[in-house]
């Protein structure tokens, strides 16, 4: 029997805003095309340093600034207007820093050294970025249009990293990847899955599907009601010899009778020691991934579980241990 269950794994990113998506962009867009003008002996960036600073010197006034809270509805028009112009300011120079880059790649022209190709590929990624954000910005502050969700980017170096809501009391965003994990009734993780893009309904019929190619003998799962849908429902019953998935809101007679008899219950109360796992994986250090990209998250995450059945298979020779030394005990004492 098996208890799936999902947790958030933080991506290593501050909060994003679009300013300071900006900025992290055209940050690195200096820093690289100083470091590459240097070595071909131009002399555009030299104040590259200072670019920085008044760049960060106008996204700390836009970051400051705040809208008005008064009931004058002539304060209030004033404060939007001066917020408009200090997100304006901020733009206009991002944008002039990002053009005197693309006027630097083409006056330095291709290269035939690889580290010059290379550099000049993450200027230009970093180029893309920067773009993107600065029109994100001047459509929402200046032209006061929302920007959909799905346009958006939360992390210019982890660019795997979402925006997860999962409703927990006190923890209203989270920012990083969903990780699925498949425990055992003895507490072993027996399969894991990153996700991406995904949510937990979409990869159920998976994670039993891909358990049971690891282990033939798994016959039985419990799951939250995050896991349902319609034809999750069918699939796992194929699947399934016990198949533990609530359904979400109302049932029907058969349903609820289902739910309802003692070896659904039973397996229903058990579900929750998933939670220990998931606990134990977070507090040795699976809370947040330290390690860039996806490869490097997948990675992390691989390596995390490994530990974790490692770290039970030396709790289960303890305690083995232990029963012996007690035994050992008592009989010594029943001779003597």
């Amino acid at each position: 029997m098996g208890r799936c269950d999902s947790f958030v794994v933080e991506t290593n990113v501050h909060f994003p805003t679009d300013i300071s998506l900006a900025f992290d962009a055209v940050r690195k867009v200096i820093q690289l095309i100083s470091e590459l003008s240097f070595k071909f002996e131009l002399t555009l960036w030299r104040q590259s340093k200072y670019n920085i600073k008044q760049l960060k010197s106008l996204y700390r006034i836009a970051q400051k600034i705040k809208y008005s809270s008064s009931k004058d509805e002539l304060k209030k028009e004033l404060r939007f207007k001066e917020v408009q112009s200090a997100y304006k300011k901020y733009a206009e120079y991002a944008s002039e820093l990002i053009q005197k880059a693309n006027s630097t790649l083409e006056l330095i022209g291709p290269q035939t050294c690889l580290k010059t190709i290379n550099k000049e590929h993450d200027i230009e990624v970093y180029i893309a970025h920067a773009k993107r954000q600065i029109e994100q910005i001047t459509t929402r502050m200046i032209d006061d249009i929302k920007i959909p969700h799905s346009e958006k980017v939360f992390s210019i170096f982890q660019e795997h990293t979402e925006w997860i809501c999962k409703g927990k009391a006190g923890v209203p965003v989270e920012l990083g990847l969903r990780v699925c994990i498949m425990e055992d009734v003895n507490g072993f993780i027996l399969h894991h899955n990153v996700m991406q893009k995904e949510t937990d309904d979409q990869v159920a019929v998976r994670m039993v599907e891909e358990t049971q190619g690891r282990f033939n003998n798994f016959e039985g799962c419990s799951f939250d009601k995050g896991f349902h849908s319609p034809k999750n429902q069918i699939d796992l019953n194929a699947l399934l010899k016990n198949n533990v998935l609530p359904k979400k809101g109302r049932r029907n007679k058969e349903e609820l009778k289902r739910e309802r008899s003692e070896d659904f219950k039973a397996s229903k109360r058990q579900h929750s020691a998933v939670e220990s796992a998931i606990n134990a994986l977070e507090v040795h250090g699976l809370d947040k991934c330290p390690d860039d990209g996806i490869k490097g998250f997948e990675r992390y995450v691989a390596l995390a579980v490994v530990s974790r059945n490692i770290q039970k298979i030396g709790s289960e020779i303890q305690k083995r241990e232990q029963k012996k030394a007690k035994r050992k005990k008592k009989q010594y004492k029943l001779v003597a």
